[in-house]
């Protein structure tokens, strides 16, 4: 086999139609755009615009705010953590906190902090320290021998550094 012998499948690559070359091509006159008017041109037309009427988006009321101090937690089950131990990727007599778990692989960025979860069931005894966790994620730990420490929120912390 030679590089000249090489080709591409038969098919795959397409020549791109060419509008407005008159109406036996059949992209001819106005080139695939319907008739007159702003949809015709180019760079105007108005997404939602209802003919004058007020639009849908604008006719329903405003609700709720979006609060720019929320912190955004990486939520962790206990039983992605047990499988993690199952496959050695975690030393359960280390301390378990976002930075181990990053390691580990069992998440992918920890955001503002992270929040246990209480799915699964945890069988190794095992030192957490998270920003956050529900009551039955602590009352499992706690059942397996071992324990939560619930961390201040990051931006406390940095505010108080400033201060």
């Amino acid at each position: 086999m030679k590089l000249s012998d090489l080709a591409d499948n038969p098919g795959s690559r397409k020549k791109r139609m060419r509008l407005g070359r008159g109406i036996g091509s059949g992209k001819g006159k106005t080139s695939g755009r319907g008739g007159k008017g702003q949809t015709a041109r180019t760079g105007v037309r108005i997404k939602g615009f209802e003919g004058g009427q007020m639009p849908l988006h604008r006719r329903l009321p405003k609700r709720g705010f979006n609060n720019i101090f929320r912190l955004d937690f990486t939520e962790v089950n206990l039983d992605r953590i047990q499988a993690a131990i199952d496959a050695k990727k975690l030393d359960p007599s280390a301390v378990v906190n976002a930075e181990t778990l990053v390691k580990s692989g069992v998440l992918r960025r920890a955001r503002d902090g992270v929040r246990l979860l209480g799915r699964g069931e945890l069988k190794a005894k095992v030192t957490i320290e998270v920003h956050g966790a529900s009551k039955s994620a602590i009352e499992a730990v706690e059942k397996a021998g071992g324990s939560v420490k619930i961390l201040a929120p990051q931006q406390a912390a940095d505010e108080q550094k400033a201060g």
